[in-house]
Protein backbone atom coordinates (compact mmCIF):
# COMPACT_ATOMS: atom_id res chain seq x y z
CA UNK A 1 0.00 0.00 0.00
CA UNK A 2 1.50 3.20 -0.79
CA UNK A 3 0.44 4.84 2.05
CA UNK A 4 2.10 4.50 5.22
CA UNK A 5 0.28 4.21 8.92
CA UNK A 6 2.81 4.45 12.18
CA UNK A 7 1.56 4.28 15.71
CA UNK A 8 3.53 4.29 18.48
CA UNK A 9 3.10 4.20 22.06
CA UNK A 10 5.48 5.98 24.50
CA UNK A 11 5.91 6.99 27.87
CA UNK A 12 9.16 8.53 26.83
CA UNK A 13 9.40 12.64 26.71
CA UNK A 14 10.97 11.95 22.69
CA UNK A 15 8.09 9.94 21.09
CA UNK A 16 9.56 8.19 17.99
CA UNK A 17 9.52 10.24 14.51
CA UNK A 18 7.03 9.03 12.19
CA UNK A 19 8.33 8.17 8.50
CA UNK A 20 7.08 10.52 5.91
CA UNK A 21 4.46 8.64 3.53
CA UNK A 22 4.84 8.04 0.58
CA UNK A 23 1.97 9.74 -2.43
CA UNK A 24 -0.60 7.47 -3.05
CA UNK A 25 -1.05 5.62 -6.20
CA UNK A 26 -4.58 5.52 -6.24
CA UNK A 27 -6.84 8.03 -4.37
CA UNK A 28 -8.73 5.97 -2.02
CA UNK A 29 -5.22 4.93 -0.24
CA UNK A 30 -5.29 7.05 3.31
CA UNK A 31 -8.84 7.06 4.23
CA UNK A 32 -8.94 4.32 6.18
CA UNK A 33 -5.58 5.96 8.69
CA UNK A 34 -7.59 9.41 8.26
CA UNK A 35 -11.01 7.69 9.53
CA UNK A 36 -10.15 8.70 13.36
CA UNK A 37 -9.49 11.82 12.34
CA UNK A 38 -11.95 12.91 9.35
CA UNK A 39 -14.94 14.21 11.83
CA UNK A 40 -12.65 15.92 14.15
CA UNK A 41 -9.95 17.83 11.32
CA UNK A 42 -13.96 18.89 9.52
CA UNK A 43 -15.60 19.99 12.56
CA UNK A 44 -12.58 22.72 12.65
CA UNK A 45 -12.53 23.37 9.39
CA UNK A 46 -15.09 22.55 6.70
CA UNK A 47 -17.71 22.10 9.65
CA UNK A 48 -21.50 22.18 8.53
CA UNK A 49 -21.49 24.80 5.58
CA UNK A 50 -22.16 22.73 2.93
CA UNK A 51 -24.73 20.89 4.70
CA UNK A 52 -27.62 23.69 3.95
CA UNK A 53 -26.79 23.73 -0.07
CA UNK A 54 -27.24 19.79 -0.20
CA UNK A 55 -30.53 19.89 1.73
CA UNK A 56 -31.73 22.39 -0.29
CA UNK A 57 -30.58 20.33 -3.45
CA UNK A 58 -31.86 17.03 -2.34
CA UNK A 59 -34.88 18.36 -0.47
CA UNK A 60 -37.20 18.40 -3.28
CA UNK A 61 -36.16 14.86 -5.03
CA UNK A 62 -38.75 11.81 -5.33
CA UNK A 63 -36.75 8.52 -4.43
CA UNK A 64 -33.24 7.94 -3.47
CA UNK A 65 -30.36 10.48 -3.77
CA UNK A 66 -26.88 8.20 -4.39
CA UNK A 67 -23.90 10.16 -2.61
CA UNK A 68 -20.49 9.46 -4.01
CA UNK A 69 -17.67 8.86 -1.03
CA UNK A 70 -20.18 9.21 1.72
CA UNK A 71 -16.97 8.08 4.46
CA UNK A 72 -18.38 9.13 7.92
CA UNK A 73 -22.23 10.13 6.81
CA UNK A 74 -20.82 14.01 7.64
CA UNK A 75 -23.12 14.95 4.86
CA UNK A 76 -25.20 11.65 4.90
CA UNK A 77 -26.93 11.48 8.23
CA UNK A 78 -28.28 15.23 8.30
CA UNK A 79 -29.75 14.89 5.19
CA UNK A 80 -31.60 11.06 6.19
CA UNK A 81 -32.52 13.28 9.07
CA UNK A 82 -34.46 15.76 7.12
CA UNK A 83 -36.09 12.89 5.44
CA UNK A 84 -34.00 12.99 2.48
CA UNK A 85 -33.69 9.01 0.87
CA UNK A 86 -30.20 8.30 0.50
CA UNK A 87 -27.68 5.74 0.09
CA UNK A 88 -23.88 6.31 0.56
CA UNK A 89 -21.29 4.67 -1.10
CA UNK A 90 -17.53 4.49 -0.19
CA UNK A 91 -14.42 2.69 -0.76
CA UNK A 92 -13.59 2.75 2.94
CA UNK A 93 -14.12 0.12 5.09
CA UNK A 94 -12.98 1.85 8.47
CA UNK A 95 -15.00 5.34 7.17
CA UNK A 96 -18.28 2.91 6.56
CA UNK A 97 -17.66 1.95 10.09
CA UNK A 98 -18.15 5.17 11.70
CA UNK A 99 -20.93 5.99 9.42
CA UNK A 100 -22.69 2.93 10.38
CA UNK A 101 -22.74 3.56 13.96
CA UNK A 102 -24.23 6.78 13.08
CA UNK A 103 -27.27 4.97 11.69
CA UNK A 104 -27.14 3.03 14.78
CA UNK A 105 -27.52 5.94 16.79
CA UNK A 106 -30.28 7.64 14.66
CA UNK A 107 -33.58 8.90 15.94
CA UNK A 108 -35.35 10.69 13.73
CA UNK A 109 -35.62 10.97 9.48
CA UNK A 110 -34.86 8.14 7.29
CA UNK A 111 -32.30 5.20 7.50
CA UNK A 112 -29.95 5.66 4.93
CA UNK A 113 -28.32 2.79 3.08
CA UNK A 114 -24.70 2.37 3.24
CA UNK A 115 -22.40 0.30 0.32
CA UNK A 116 -18.69 -0.24 0.08
CA UNK A 117 -17.93 -0.17 -3.19
CA UNK A 118 -15.60 1.71 -5.76
CA UNK A 119 -17.12 4.29 -7.46
CA UNK A 120 -15.50 3.61 -10.21
CA UNK A 121 -17.74 0.61 -10.89
CA UNK A 122 -21.18 1.12 -8.80
CA UNK A 123 -22.93 -1.93 -7.85
CA UNK A 124 -26.43 0.10 -8.68
CA UNK A 125 -29.24 -1.01 -11.75
CA UNK A 126 -29.24 1.76 -14.92
CA UNK A 127 -31.44 4.23 -13.91
CA UNK A 128 -31.71 4.09 -10.48
CA UNK A 129 -31.62 7.33 -9.13
CA UNK A 130 -33.05 11.05 -9.86
CA UNK A 131 -30.25 12.37 -8.87
CA UNK A 132 -26.11 12.06 -7.68
CA UNK A 133 -24.05 14.39 -5.38
CA UNK A 134 -20.50 14.21 -5.07
CA UNK A 135 -19.88 16.65 -1.92
CA UNK A 136 -16.36 18.08 -1.41
CA UNK A 137 -14.02 17.12 -4.23
CA UNK A 138 -14.81 13.16 -4.02
CA UNK A 139 -13.95 13.18 -8.12
CA UNK A 140 -10.74 14.72 -6.93
CA UNK A 141 -9.32 11.41 -5.54
CA UNK A 142 -9.77 9.64 -8.77
CA UNK A 143 -6.13 10.07 -9.52
CA UNK A 144 -6.10 9.31 -13.23
CA UNK A 145 -8.08 10.39 -16.36
CA UNK A 146 -8.85 6.77 -17.08
CA UNK A 147 -10.47 6.54 -13.47
CA UNK A 148 -12.36 9.70 -13.83
CA UNK A 149 -13.56 8.84 -17.03
CA UNK A 150 -15.10 5.59 -15.73
CA UNK A 151 -16.68 6.79 -12.68
CA UNK A 152 -18.84 9.61 -14.74
CA UNK A 153 -19.58 6.93 -17.17
CA UNK A 154 -20.86 4.86 -14.26
CA UNK A 155 -22.68 8.31 -12.88
CA UNK A 156 -24.04 8.85 -16.10
CA UNK A 157 -25.51 5.14 -16.80
CA UNK A 158 -27.31 4.87 -12.84
CA UNK A 159 -28.41 8.05 -12.66
CA UNK A 160 -31.77 8.84 -14.87
CA UNK A 161 -32.40 10.28 -18.11
CA UNK A 162 -32.71 14.16 -17.33
CA UNK A 163 -31.44 12.98 -13.35
CA UNK A 164 -29.11 15.80 -11.85
CA UNK A 165 -25.59 15.02 -10.82
CA UNK A 166 -24.28 18.00 -8.59
CA UNK A 167 -20.27 17.56 -7.33
CA UNK A 168 -17.77 20.00 -5.62
CA UNK A 169 -14.43 20.18 -6.49
CA UNK A 170 -12.08 21.84 -3.72
CA UNK A 171 -10.97 25.26 -5.08
CA UNK A 172 -7.84 25.80 -6.87
CA UNK A 173 -5.97 22.67 -5.78
CA UNK A 174 -2.33 24.05 -7.81
CA UNK A 175 -2.24 27.18 -5.28
CA UNK A 176 -1.95 25.71 -2.32
CA UNK A 177 1.70 26.37 -0.85
CA UNK A 178 4.26 23.85 -0.26
CA UNK A 179 5.07 23.80 3.12
CA UNK A 180 6.53 21.13 5.50
CA UNK A 181 5.35 19.68 8.91
CA UNK A 182 3.58 22.69 9.38
CA UNK A 183 1.14 22.49 13.06
CA UNK A 184 -2.21 22.99 11.17
CA UNK A 185 -4.77 21.61 13.89
CA UNK A 186 -4.85 21.59 17.49
CA UNK A 187 -7.37 20.30 20.04
CA UNK A 188 -9.05 18.02 21.91
CA UNK A 189 -11.18 15.16 20.87
CA UNK A 190 -14.59 16.16 22.68
CA UNK A 191 -14.77 16.96 26.37
CA UNK A 192 -11.91 15.18 28.78
CA UNK A 193 -11.11 14.15 25.32
CA UNK A 194 -7.30 13.22 23.94
CA UNK A 195 -5.57 16.20 22.45
CA UNK A 196 -5.06 15.75 18.76
CA UNK A 197 -2.22 17.64 17.13
CA UNK A 198 -2.01 17.81 12.95
CA UNK A 199 1.30 18.17 11.70
CA UNK A 200 1.11 18.73 7.69
CA UNK A 201 3.03 19.16 4.60
CA UNK A 202 1.70 20.23 1.33
CA UNK A 203 3.59 19.15 -1.65
CA UNK A 204 2.81 19.99 -5.62
CA UNK A 205 3.41 17.38 -8.36
CA UNK A 206 2.72 19.72 -11.24
CA UNK A 207 3.77 17.41 -13.78
CA UNK A 208 1.19 15.04 -12.81
CA UNK A 209 -1.28 17.02 -11.77
CA UNK A 210 -1.21 15.76 -8.37
CA UNK A 211 -1.51 17.89 -5.08
CA UNK A 212 -0.36 15.44 -1.52
CA UNK A 213 -1.31 16.15 1.99
CA UNK A 214 1.34 14.30 4.19
CA UNK A 215 -0.82 14.07 7.59
CA UNK A 216 0.85 13.24 10.65
CA UNK A 217 -1.75 13.29 13.64
CA UNK A 218 -0.53 13.15 17.03
CA UNK A 219 -2.61 11.73 20.10
CA UNK A 220 -1.64 12.47 23.31
CA UNK A 221 -3.81 10.92 26.61
CA UNK A 222 -1.70 11.63 29.80
CA UNK A 223 2.37 10.25 29.19
CA UNK A 224 1.03 7.69 26.11
CA UNK A 225 1.65 9.49 22.51
CA UNK A 226 0.32 7.80 19.32
CA UNK A 227 1.40 8.56 16.23
CA UNK A 228 -0.26 8.49 12.74
CA UNK A 229 1.21 9.20 9.89
CA UNK A 230 -0.26 9.29 5.43
CA UNK A 231 -0.79 10.60 2.73
CA UNK A 232 -3.99 11.58 0.77
CA UNK A 233 -3.26 12.72 -2.96
CA UNK A 234 -5.99 14.43 -4.92
CA UNK A 235 -5.62 15.68 -8.73
CA UNK A 236 -5.67 19.04 -9.32
CA UNK A 237 -9.26 19.82 -11.79
CA UNK A 238 -9.84 22.82 -12.74
CA UNK A 239 -13.87 23.88 -13.31
CA UNK A 240 -13.86 24.40 -16.98
CA UNK A 241 -11.66 20.88 -17.19
CA UNK A 242 -14.42 19.21 -15.20
CA UNK A 243 -17.07 20.69 -17.28
CA UNK A 244 -15.39 19.53 -20.78
CA UNK A 245 -15.63 16.12 -19.22
CA UNK A 246 -19.39 16.22 -18.20
CA UNK A 247 -19.97 16.73 -21.61
CA UNK A 248 -17.90 14.39 -22.90
CA UNK A 249 -19.75 11.92 -20.48
CA UNK A 250 -23.20 12.63 -21.90
CA UNK A 251 -24.00 15.71 -19.01
CA UNK A 252 -25.44 19.33 -20.16
CA UNK A 253 -23.84 21.57 -17.07
CA UNK A 254 -26.89 23.77 -15.75
CA UNK A 255 -25.13 26.14 -13.13
CA UNK A 256 -22.07 27.05 -11.76
CA UNK A 257 -21.71 27.93 -8.33
CA UNK A 258 -18.98 29.87 -6.38
CA UNK A 259 -20.84 29.76 -2.64
CA UNK A 260 -23.23 27.41 -0.67
CA UNK A 261 -26.01 30.29 -1.51
CA UNK A 262 -26.12 29.79 -4.72
CA UNK A 263 -23.82 32.53 -5.95
CA UNK A 264 -22.10 32.26 -9.28
CA UNK A 265 -19.32 30.71 -9.96
CA UNK A 266 -15.19 32.83 -10.87
CA UNK A 267 -11.76 31.82 -10.66
CA UNK A 268 -11.40 32.90 -6.79
CA UNK A 269 -14.53 32.04 -5.57
CA UNK A 270 -14.53 29.74 -2.08
CA UNK A 271 -16.38 27.09 -3.45
CA UNK A 272 -16.45 25.28 -6.96
CA UNK A 273 -19.98 23.41 -7.46
CA UNK A 274 -21.37 21.95 -10.90
CA UNK A 275 -24.89 21.60 -11.24
CA UNK A 276 -25.34 19.30 -14.45
CA UNK A 277 -28.58 16.83 -16.23
CA UNK A 278 -27.69 13.94 -17.78
CA UNK A 279 -29.21 14.26 -21.72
Amino acid sequence: MATRATTTHSRSSRPAKARRPQAAREGWHGWDDYAPFYDWENAQTLGRRDLSFWQRMTGAVEGQVLELGCGTGRVTMPLAHEGVHIVGVDRSAEMLARARRRVARQRRGVRPALVRADIRALPFPDGAFPMVMAPYGILQSLLSERDLRATLKDVGRVVRHDGIFALELVADLPAWGEYSRRVSLKGRRGPGGSQITLIESVRQDAPKGLTIFDQEFVERRGRAVRRRAFALTFRTLSVPQMTRRLATAGFAVEALLGDYDGGPWHRDADAWIIIARRV
